[in-house]
């Protein structure tokens, strides 16, 4: 794959990627990718706690750009983020035939198994999840010279979004975790690409649920 090596632009900004709150699908540890489940009350309760978190950022001018499925968008509406365009590009990875199915479902069958690690069949393959990453941060690099990023979207694509900026393979991604209505801001220091905090959620101030690994 290759290393994306643009200069950051001029007084650049931020990329917040902000997960949608809980779903009953992923308090089950069920792979959602294209099926458009909606939130919890408690994953409602997330998204306006996360909210508030995102609030104290400070953002400059934020350009807020969603998935267009409904956990997304309205994990950004009760967060109280105005959503500036919907992107396909910001879906969750398609999981093809595991679509729906736990981790350990899938390992009954397929030991072993994780989405970093093996194929989903009739899916995307890491490959293409890296690709669409790259150009979703291709996109935004340009715009933090004015403003920074909101990016509303999923758990295994933001995870793949953070180690693309990092300059890393999407199969990293396993290293780091995505907590229902996290949240994680990508910047810069000395040109060099950084995590400046990561998978700051809702539950350490309100307790509320998190969902098992997948």
């Amino acid at each position: 794959m290759t290393v994306m090596t643009s200069p950051p632009p001029a007084e650049s900004g931020r990329v917040v990627l902000l997960r949608h709150g809980q779903t009953e699908w992923a308090k089950s540890g069920r792979h959602t990718g294209a099926t458009d489940v909606p939130l919890t009350d408690i994953g409602e309760r997330q998204a306006r706690a996360a909210g508030e978190l995102v609030g104290e950022l400070g953002l400059r001018s934020p350009l807020v750009i969603s998935s267009p499925r409904t956990r997304a968008l309205r994990t950004a509406r009760l967060a109280g983020l105005t959503v500036e365009r919907e992107w396909d590009a910001l879906a969750e990875w398609d999981y093809g035939d595991y679509e729906g199915l736990t981790s350990h479902r899938i390992q009954e069958t397929v030991p072993h198994w994780t989405v970093w690690t093996h194929p989903c069949p009739g899916g995307e393959s890491i490959e293409q999840i890296g690709v669409r990453a790259d150009l979703v941060l291709s996109v935004v690099l340009p715009a933090l010279g004015d403003r920074d990023v909101v990016l509303v979207g999923h758990g295994h694509f933001s995870r793949a979004l953070l180690t693309r900026w990092l300059e890393l393979p999407v199969s990293e991604g396993k290293r780091f975790a995505m907590s229902p209505a996290a949240y994680s801001v990508l910047g810069f220091e000395h040109s060099f690409r950084q995590v400046v905090v990561h998978n700051i959620h809702p539950s350490v101030r309100t307790g509320l649920d998190q969902e098992p690994a997948r």
